[in-house]
């Protein structure tokens, strides 16, 4: 989408002046032709020799786009110099996490210096983790089971402390990291396991789970939910693992057993 306006802001632009907001179909094989370039070009009120240069940039724009495995590319402004050159004069770009590693270089200029330590060392056992300023600790596979948990944890009254997703690849020595990550926040009073076992073995889970808790002396109450793949073995091994681990079948009642942990 391309935006015609002297205002900063597009939201304000969709608003009040739809008719201001270009979109381009865009075939990912073909890319920009050199049409729709030419016509987005026009749209913006270029004129003369500007309209090839501005069509030019726009047609470069998607390249990168394309090549950076870009998310987002946005530039403002976009605009005309006192010397008849389209310049972009600024922009900001957002890259796709999961193309790092064809994209190192980019990924390599990343300033961690004001990244919260926790979601580095997550990030470095292949965790996704959010800091939050509740009580309760959520480990989960998939942001949107990560959601729901948070969700319901806030309809009984509790308080997540974070979002730790494990992936759907997850291996016993991750689940050990999480915990290890979960356990050094002062802040968490309890632990909630929420796992859906569709790609995710849930004896993989259960297993990491009984090697964190003996390896780190685990105090805080634990709730465990474990749903899908293997998980009558994983309910078996947690049962006789001799822990002290709460477990349920639906996630209504762990979550309302979990917050009556911290109250």
């Amino acid at each position: 989408a391309v935006v015609s306006t002297q205002s900063t802001g597009i939201e304000e632009v969709a608003e009040k002046t739809p008719e201001r907001v270009f979109k381009i179909p865009v075939d990912i094989f073909e890319g920009i032709s050199d049409d729709a370039a030419v016509d987005l070009a026009q749209k913006l009120e270029f004129e003369g020799d500007a309209i090839g240069q501005a069509a030019t940039e726009i047609k470069k724009l998607y390249e990168l786009f394309i090549g950076v495995d870009a998310t987002q590319v946005e530039v403002n402004p976009f605009g005309l110099t006192d010397q008849n050159e389209v310049v972009c004069f600024d922009a900001k770009i957002n890259f796709d996490d999961n193309a790092q590693f064809r994209q190192k270089e980019i990924f390599a200029m990343e300033d961690t210096s004001e990244s919260d330590p926790r979601e580095l060392e997550a990030a470095e056992h292949d965790l996704n983790y959010i800091a939050m300023e509740g009580n309760i600790a959520c480990l989960v596979n998939g942001a949107g089971l990560a959601m729901a948990t948070m969700d319901i944890i806030q309809l009984h009254g509790g308080s997540p402390a974070n979002f730790l997703d494990v992936g759907g690849k997850v291996q016993e020595s991750q689940v050990e990291k999480a915990f290890n990550l979960l356990t050094k926040d002062p802040a968490v009073k309890a632990i909630f396991v929420n796992i859906f076992g569709g790609i995710v073995d849930c004896k993989i889970i259960a297993t990491g789970i009984i090697n964190a808790c003996n390896k780190t002396g685990l105090e805080l109450p634990l709730v465990v939910r474990l749903k899908g793949a293997n998980m009558e073995a994983a309910r078996e091994l947690l049962a006789n693992s001799g822990l002290d681990i709460a477990a349920y079948d639906e996630l209504d009642e762990a979550a309302g057993a979990v917050v009556e942990f911290v109250k």
